[in-house]
């Protein structure tokens, strides 16, 4: 709970293993049996300014990793941001953060997706490196909807022009809330779908993927099955498999995709 000067709001959840790091802080952080409250400052730029003291401690006790220097913002459940922080410091405190994720697809000659371009993550990325990964995939930063951070990533990660990315449409946004080492990843994960035509390969700008590859999709969910993609890119290809009616509850990828959905049910 972050406390303001009038009311509290609810923006998170923190581990039970990190509550004893917390307890070096009793004038901003305090424990209870039924939450932790945060108190950092009386306005958004006096509890970012805390907040930022407080996650570089943590950061140096190990307890954040990954650290990205990108602002994210403190979301609550209507949407209104009450404080900035790190990146990285989202899922030690599992804030609301926004995902933007683009499946790339090869149609038949009646438009039916057959195949789907699945890409490498990095060996040196902070977060799940190696693991496979949508065309499109990352985070949406402060001050962007996640259709602008789509069309920023699409060059950086695929190479992709403007007039192409503007192509894309919507799928589904699917809420994630799953627990992991550093704490808990809570998204909102906005999916989108781009055909791309016979011929055009994606070819990534910035480093951060090894490789792109286009595979028939029916691979695609069988890695996303055996857990070689990552939670966001499994959830994504499943979004697209269903939503084109490429797989029914009975294909065995998606009986083996079952416990990662259920572990995706917000709490």
């Amino acid at each position: 709970m972050l406390q303001g000067p009038s009311a509290e709001v609810a923006i998170g959840s923190v581990a039970e293993a990190h509550l004893a790091a917390l307890a070096a802080w009793p004038e901003w952080v305090q424990i209870s049996a039924d939450a932790v409250r945060l108190r950092l400052g009386d306005s958004h730029d006096a509890v970012s300014a805390s907040w930022a003291t407080l996650n570089a401690a943590l950061r140096a006790q190990g307890l954040i990793l990954a650290w990205r220097d990108e602002p994210y913002g403190v979301w609550d459940e209507h949407g209104v941001s009450h404080a900035t922080i790190e990146r990285a410091a989202s899922r030690f405190w599992g804030t609301l953060t926004l995902g933007a994720h683009c499946n790339g697809y090869v149609a038949d000659d009646h438009g039916r997706p057959t195949h789907i371009w699945v890409a490498k993550r990095a060996l040196n990325k902070p977060t799940d490196p190696g693991m496979l990964d949508n065309l499109i995939g990352g985070g949406v930063p402060l001050g962007q909807s996640p259709w602008e951070a789509l069309q920023r990533e699409a060059f950086e990660e695929a190479g992709l022009a403007p007039d192409e990315i503007a192509q894309a449409t919507p799928g589904s946004v699917i809420e994630l809330h799953c627990d992991i080492p550093e704490g808990l990843q809570r998204e909102h994960l906005h999916v989108f779908d781009l055909h791309l035509a016979q011929g055009r390969s994606p070819v990534n700008q910035d480093g951060e993927v090894a490789w792109h590859q286009c595979w028939p999709v029916a691979d695609a969910l069988a890695a996303a099955a055996q857990g070689q993609m990552t939670v966001d890119a499994a959830l994504a290809t499943l979004d697209f498999a269903v939503r084109w009616g490429l797989i029914t509850p009975q294909d065995p990828a998606a009986e083996a995709l079952k416990p990662l959905l259920q572990a995706q049910k917000p709490a």
